[in-house]
């Protein structure tokens, strides 16, 4: 894992000081780095090719507006203006201050500047005739805004694409088992069951103990719906390419269940061991029971930044392996460049692929593993030994 982080840093370090290569009057373009985040980050649309895009459900609502529901096609690529929402690289963003009597239709591009006042984020902005109209994003948890994005964005639309899989080869392995009875497993069926028995012998039963029953179907969903998604997100084209457990918002989601499941179920010993823990001079159980108060945060913290940070390493190191093609071949200027940088990138990005595909099943294997821990530690029985001393 320390070789994945280095090789990140350095393409991050090198595509950032490498400006895309443009003529002398042309207008610079954006570095590479910038197009390798726009390509791993959610969107409302498909890039498939060139300018040709799958649009998806765009669910919008403002106080003012309304809620509005369209395709992402209606944006026509990011230059027409749908009910005062614009496209800015297959994000959705608000006009701010929007009426009518604006009677903006079109766009002529959108730009993201820093904040000249210093402070945190970008600022957006749409231009139209040489005229800047102020953008913002939709609210979230840490930031509200005007409206609201319930959209069916590529990660949610590949959330539910694995969801779908796994209920079809969940439903045919039990069919399986119910027209097969007594007879061995065989194909998928096979497959299944090796990876199940694994986690359930040497995973969960393990580190939960005698009342692991209770838990084994949380712990396997979050097991397969991790691996589901991590498949799906080495896959270069449509349905897949999205980049679900590279974005925080849905390590986080899974996070939050594992730290409900954990509180939920801590017995009082558990509890007794987090804010007076037994056996330990009074002033320093003062002093140990807000850091074992902050541990029950902790952990789930380092569950969803663990899962983002190596897939979304292994998804740039891609990537950018990848942008040797352009940056050999100077944009297309050099023909031996790009055809020596196309069979190094290949060489390479196969490698990676390849070990992209371990470390799907590795990550899913390490957050299944901790949450049976961490579920373990909060239902564990108090031992007499401990009751004696």
């Amino acid at each position: 894992m320390k070789l994945r982080a280095l090789f990140s840093f350095l393409f991050f370090l090198g595509l950032s000081a490498i400006p895309a290569y443009a003529s002398e009057k042309a207008e610079p373009e954006k570095p590479y780095i910038d197009y390798v985040m726009e390509h791993i980050a959610d969107a409302n649309e498909f890039h498939l090719f060139g300018s040709v895009h799958i649009p998806l459900p765009c669910i919008l609502y403002s106080q003012d507006g309304g809620l509005k529901v369209f395709m992402s096609s209606a944006f026509e690529h990011g230059h027409r203006v749908v009910d005062s929402y614009v496209l800015d690289h297959g994000d959705v963003k608000r006009i701010k201050g929007w009426n009518e009597s604006m009677h903006l239709e079109h766009i002529d591009s959108t730009v993201a500047k820093a904040n000249p006042d210093g402070g945190k984020g970008l600022l957006y902005f749409a231009y139209h005739h040489g005229e800047a109209y102020a953008l913002e994003k939709p609210s979230t948890l840490l930031k509200l805004s005007s409206w609201y994005d319930f959209s069916i964005s590529k990660n949610v639309f590949s959330m539910l694409v694995a969801v779908v899989l796994m209920f079809v080869i969940f439903l045919s392995v039990r069919r399986a088992y119910a027209t097969r009875e007594g007879q061995a497993p065989r194909g998928l069926q096979s497959f299944m069951e090796t990876i199940f028995t694994f986690m359930r012998d040497e995973v969960v039963r393990p580190n939960i103990g005698p009342k692991y029953e209770r838990y084994l179907p949380f712990v396997m969903s979050l097991f397969f719906f991790i691996l589901f998604c991590n498949l799906l997100g080495l896959i270069p084209i449509f349905p897949g390419s999205a980049n679900i457990t590279g974005n925080l918002a849905t390590t986080m989601a899974l996070a939050v269940f594992t730290l409900l499941v954990v509180t939920f179920s801590g017995n009082k010993h558990y509890w007794q061991h987090i804010f007076w823990m037994p056996g330990v001079p009074v002033p320093i159980r003062f002093l140990l029971a807000p850091i074992e108060f902050a541990s029950i945060f902790i952990k789930p913290f380092t569950l969803l930044i663990r899962l983002f940070a190596n897939i979304t390493a292994g998804h740039v190191i891609i990537l950018c392996l990848v942008g040797m093609v352009f940056i050999l071949g100077d944009n297309g200027r050099n023909l031996g460049g790009a055809i020596g940088g196309g069979v190094l990138a290949t060489l390479f990005v196969v490698v990676m692929n390849l070990l992209e595909l371990f470390v799907a099943f590795l990550q899913a294997f390490i957050f299944a593993l901790l949450t049976s821990l961490y579920i373990g530690s909060a239902i564990e029985e108090h031992h007499h030994e401990e009751a004696h001393h």
